[in-house]
């Protein structure tokens, strides 16, 4: 339990709601049913073991919080997640509505577990162990199939150990969804790219022996295709996407569209992930100073990079 003012409810509300929900009880002294439903709020705190934070604001002393709230009877209290208000209740309600009131927002135990060991999988990675990372990351997703982050990086590690079946399998049930996310049809481009190279014809071809084709007969698409398929597998993304710009720019409907949608992936593959919320995600000090380190320079010159690609994909469907 923490008790909320108009200084540090910024830090203890806003800010650790991004990565815990944090319910704030607004009451004062003379309410009576604010005494009735505190023990009770303090006691689910404790038997939730961390999955929820009560914040309390005494709304007599705080009354600038209370007013930015719009509180207009006590108690009130106010959900919040990732810095949002989502849900909220007024009144001294019952241990069991309480519980229902949570359930309905928090994340299960198993989630969590399951959070947990996505956030090891991702350490270990950075230590170079990526057998115990792909470990992780399938024990993760046996306890929260639900956990898209770790399903997709759980992919994108099969896909990028080798192991395609494992990670076609893994992959298939989001590709069910109507409308399936655009993550995972990537993934999706990537892993068709590189079973080609593995297994087709054209697979070993060096890429002069496209580029022969493609000098006798600038419309041989199948070949600027294949090529681009290659490139992906060999990692040269960039040289893969100016190949497909060159078959969407001659022809936008040609292999179903299948240029596109290939272009669209590499682009949503190579887009920096978003920084995980947290004062040290946003790139500031403390004073709240902008920082410019040099993770944060790649990042913007990623960034870029994939901005001036979606320009020119644009530029060549219009």
């Amino acid at each position: 339990m923490i008790d909320i003012t108009a200084e540090n409810f910024e830090t203890e509300v806003l800010l650790a709601s991004q990565t815990v929900p944090v319910l704030v009880d607004f009451w004062a002294p003379w309410c009576g049913p604010c005494k009735s439903l505190s023990p009770i709020l303090e006691k689910l705190e404790l038997a939730y073991g961390g999955r929820f934070v009560l914040a309390k604001v005494n709304s007599d002393e705080q009354q600038q919080l209370s007013t930015a709230f719009g509180i207009r009877s006590l108690p009130t209290c106010v959900l919040m997640m990732e810095g949002k208000p989502v849900d909220g209740f007024m009144g001294a309600l019952p241990e069991g509505k309480l519980r229902e009131f949570l359930d309905k927002h928090l994340p299960s135990e198993d989630a969590l577990e399951a959070e947990a060991e996505a956030q090891e999988a991702l350490e270990e990675l950075e230590s170079g162990d990526v057998d115990a990372a792909l470990q992780r990351l399938a024990q993760a997703l046996e306890k929260d199939p639900a956990n898209d982050d770790a399903r997709f990086d759980y992919i994108k590690l099969l896909i990028q150990t080798g192991h395609f079946d494992v990670a076609q399998t893994t992959l298939a049930p989001t590709l069910t969804r109507i409308p399936a996310a655009l993550r995972f049809e990537a993934l999706q481009q990537w892993l068709k790219a590189l079973e080609f190279a593995a297994n087709h014809d054209r697979g070993d071809w060096s890429l002069d022996q496209f580029d022969a084709l493609i000098a006798a007969n600038k419309r041989d698409f199948d070949a600027r295709f294949d090529k681009s398929r290659v490139l992906i597998a060999q990692g040269a993304w960039t040289q893969a996407l100016d190949e497909l710009l060159e078959i969407v720019m001659r022809d936008k409907s040609w292999g179903e569209q299948a240029p596109r949608k290939t272009f669209v992936a590499l682009l949503e593959l190579m887009t920096p992930p978003k920084p995980k919320a947290g004062p040290q995600a946003v790139g500031k000090s403390a004073g709240g100073i902008e920082l410019a380190g040099h993770a944060a320079v790649q990042e913007d010159e990623q960034s870029a990079l994939v901005s001036t690609y979606r320009r020119k994909l644009s530029m060549a469907l219009n």
